[in-house]
């Protein structure tokens, strides 16, 4: 799954209002908190510790209106602990966000 910008870049933009570095600041904070919520993801060893990760990857997904990030997170809800193939679509998805 390749980042598309869109709904989140103009979420960001909406809420920055004009204000570039306001932009910059919501966008890093964003990166921050999924790269956040991968790590732990791929620190969980039990469910508990999973589902809460990837439940707050989903709420980040809906604050910032990220169909990406809800799907990937929804994988992660479906997968099993420690599923190392979400895990690298995840951190796929953060390197190409970060980039962008």
């Amino acid at each position: 799954m390749a980042y598309e910008a869109g709904a989140l870049e103009a979420t960001l933009a909406a809420a920055a209002g004009g204000d570039p570095a306001l932009f910059a600041e919501l966008r890093a904070s964003y990166l921050e908190s999924v790269a956040r919520q991968i790590d732990l993801l791929s620190r969980a060893r039990c469910d508990g510790n999973w589902n809460l990760a990837a439940m707050r990857l989903k709420g980040l997904a809906a604050s910032f209106h990220s169909a990406e990030l809800l799907a990937l997170a929804e994988r992660a809800l479906e997968g099993a602990p420690g599923e190392p193939s979400v895990i690298r679509r995840l951190q796929a998805y953060l390197a190409e966000f970060s980039a962008a």
